[in-house]
């Protein structure tokens, strides 16, 4: 049993000791100065957040404002149609009460030229 949480600490011990490594050479690299470079880090990693949400809801506005101007786009084409359907209907029918069937017409001419022939 001793030998298995000394197997199970092992690694753990391992790992710190890589850890405090790691960190002396960040301190010989960056030196006092690693302090200031995180901060700015955080400074830079929360302002690219706020620009991210900012840019997100500006999407989301500009999606809802081309919606809607969508709609109302093809509510206008919609009526525009509606209108010019109604102004066809309304010429065809001027079309048809003002035009006179050939055959309407050559039976009306034969009807005069009888009647001319009787006087």
């Amino acid at each position: 049993m001793a030998k298995e949480n000394k197997a199970i600490e092992s690694p753990q011990n391992e790992t710190d000791a890589a850890t405090s490594k790691i960190e002396a050479i960040k301190n010989l690299i960056f030196g006092e100065n690693i302090v200031a470079y995180d901060s700015e880090f955080d400074a830079v990693k929360k302002d690219i957040l706020t620009k991210r949400k900012e840019l997100e809801d500006l999407v989301q506005d500009t999606r809802k404002e081309l919606l809607q101007a969508i709609d109302n786009l093809s509510t206008d084409v919609n009526i525009r149609i509606t209108d010019l359907e109604d102004t066809l209907a309304d010429n065809i029918a001027t079309l048809e009460s003002k035009k006179v069937d050939k055959k309407t017409l050559g039976d009306l001419l034969i009807a005069m030229g009888e009647k001319i022939n009787q006087k």
